[in-house]
């Protein structure tokens, strides 16, 4: 698989992984190899970061924040092709500059960001992490986001349904595999026009949305990148997706090929037979 954008069930995945490791270690030095990946000259940032506390690790969306013992965030977005690795060394095959940023705990294991080409990693104020946030739609687990709350969010919206799901002002967190994944557990195209959904169909993809997310991070998501050394978990639910990047397999419900097409300059893997227009 080529390089990927973490969804919803990668940075869960990663949020429960790290929570139990890094939160109450204190950052004890900073390693910043791409000064574009951060918000700040580096040594601004280094001198901000050593000898702060991480007091917890929360998710929003795509997004991880590490709150900060002096009452800032340190905001993760790893877009396409950005990972994590935790351990006292860095992976094998990589030596520690082709990260843009490490940190170091006190307990001698580190925090390598890598991939972060697209990605970034700022040091913002908890108003300017809630301003650069501000925009975000309801997370898919909020308990507000009820069946009938998306349906009606849903229903506001014109065109193709997967523009629109992977549309962060919408429900934050999915992204083009998943979306692939919800279409299918629906059984809707996502090339249908939202004008053309009926109600059950805007229900079922409610539910499928929640099944289809719980599901991979339960599994580890997709993203074939391992979190350390002895992680035998993450990427768990890649063997498991039913047609993201599936094209010319078997529909597993049905027998007929995955087809690809694209909409709006974005993939699209859907069973043609199973999958319907409303």
């Amino acid at each position: 698989m080529s390089a990927i954008m973490p969804e919803w069930p990668e940075m869960d995945t990663y949020r429960r992984l790290l929570s139990p490791l890094v939160c109450g270690r204190t950052i004890q030095a900073v390693e910043v190899n791409r000064e574009k990946t951060i918000n700040e000259p580096v040594d601004v940032f280094q001198s901000a970061l050593t000898g702060r506390k991480i007091l917890f690790v929360e998710r929003r969306g795509k997004h991880l924040l590490f709150h900060l013992d002096d009452g800032h965030r340190l905001l993760l977005h790893l877009m396409l092709g950005g990972w994590i690795y935790y351990g006292p060394e860095s992976e094998p095959e990589r030596e520690d500059s082709r990260y843009q940023v490490i940190l170091e705990l006190d307990d001698g294991n580190r925090l390598f960001f890598g991939g972060l080409r697209l990605g970034y990693l700022h040091r913002l104020t908890a108003k300017g992490a809630q301003e650069h946030l501000k925009d975000l739609g309801p997370d898919p687990f909020d308990p507000r986001l009820t069946e009938e709350a998306f349906t009606k969010r849903l229903g506001k919206r014109r065109g193709k349904l997967k523009p629109t799901l992977v549309d962060q002002k919408l429900v934050s967190g999915i992204g083009n595999c998943y979306s692939d994944e919800i279409c299918f557990d629906a059984k809707v195209l996502p090339m249908a026009q939202i004008p053309d959904l009926s109600e059950e169909t805007k229900q079922r993809l409610y539910h499928s949305m929640r099944q289809v997310l719980e599901e991979a991070a339960a599994n580890g998501g997709y993203m074939d990148h391992k979190f350390s050394a002895d992680d035998t978990f993450v990427g768990g639910f890649d063997e498991m997706c039913r047609v993201y990047d599936r094209e010319g397999e078997d529909c597993p419900r049905c027998g007929t090929p995955i087809r690809l097409e694209h909409v709006s300059s974005r993939k699209m893997f859907f069973c043609p037979s199973c999958q319907k227009e409303q």
